[in-house]
């Protein structure tokens, strides 16, 4: 395992999306994770706020095929998955491929599409694969799907279900960037411009290293029981109706050990879990009521903070 590969694959990616999204370094790396680690990412937030700039500027990098859906209430699954068709000049029928046959999907504003054309992507995202009028075809590898939603309006909207949002590697947030940073975006050329000026930083080659190779990042029992210690404070708190799920706790495995790995170490810390913890776990948790102001954020915090950190010997 050299590691010198992962922490150079991380700083191009970094370096050539932080030309398009000033002081966002964090959620550049926690994409870069899902990325990695054979994910999704969903980005929540309101609009304006660079979320499709940072997943354009993102597939603009890592290179492959990239197709960016629209995502609104009249979208059928056909438009995405594709359709078979009737051929007169070969008198058969001739399956004409959707968007979804890519590298990196962008579904713009997903939860204005209906339930049933957002489970369309279901089988897409857990397998990897799709099936139209009872035959299965394989996606493309690497395959991801970048998603983004506006949280605040409701009008026109379906929400994402449970099922479809546990999915999801990884849910991030943008957030204002600060007054020196905004200043120099509203004084600069057109974002868009900028991203179209982006090549491919990183080769196939590389990112196939990087995807199959994080997984050998060492996870001391110490550390898997830190895990599992957060995991199943959150199934036993009672501010939540439902705790996160073996598949959570697979994905902050994963994470830790992307983290990790690019990073440049070969083993992982609870640090690195710590870190990646909040943007794996939260949007697999219920809150119920009687909680008052307190959101699901500060609950998740409350249970990482009381879970006991092993001291590890490194040697």
């Amino acid at each position: 395992m050299e590691l010198a590969k992962f922490t150079n694959y991380r700083d191009k990616i970094l370096q050539s999306c932080g030309k398009v999204i000033l002081g966002k370094e964090e959620s550049i790396l926690l994409t870069l994770i899902c990325f990695v680690c054979s994910g999704h990412v969903l980005i929540e937030d309101i609009p304006g706020t660079g979320k499709t700039m940072l997943l354009r500027s993102f597939a603009k990098t890592i290179g492959g095929g990239f197709k960016r859906i629209q995502f609104t209430p009249d979208l059928l699954p056909s438009d995405l998955t594709g359709i078979n068709f009737y051929n007169q000049k070969v008198s058969e029928f001739e399956f004409k491929k959707g968007p979804l046959f890519a590298n990196i999907i962008l579904a713009d504003e997903i939860n204005r599409a209906t339930p049933r054309t957002q489970a369309s992507l279901l089988e897409a995202m857990e397998e990897g694969q799709i099936t139209v009028d009872g035959t299965t075809y394989m996606l493309e590898r690497p395959f991801m799907v970048m998603a983004t939603q506006n949280p605040l309006e409701s009008y026109g909207t379906f929400p994402l279900p449970d099922a479809q949002i546990d999915r999801f590697f990884m849910r991030l947030s943008m957030g204002y960037m600060q007054r020196g940073q905004e200043m120099d975006v509203i004084s600069r050329p057109s974002t868009i411009d900028i991203v179209e000026s982006l090549s491919q930083v990183v080769t196939d080659e590389e990112t196939e290293y990087i995807r199959q190779n994080y997984k050998l990042v060492k996870v001391s029992d110490d550390v898997k029981g830190y895990i599992m210690d957060i995991v199943e404070g959150t199934r036993t708190e009672s501010g939540f109706i439902s705790g996160v799920s073996t598949r959570g706790a697979i994905a902050l495995y994963k994470a830790a050990q992307a983290k990790a790995a690019l990073s440049g170490k070969d083993y992982v810390t609870p640090e690195d879990v710590r870190f990646v913890a909040p943007y794996v776990l939260m949007h697999r948790l219920n809150i119920g009521g009687g909680r008052g102001a307190q959101t699901s954020a500060e609950i998740l915090e409350s249970i990482i903070s009381k879970v006991k950190v092993p001291i590890e010997d490194i040697s």
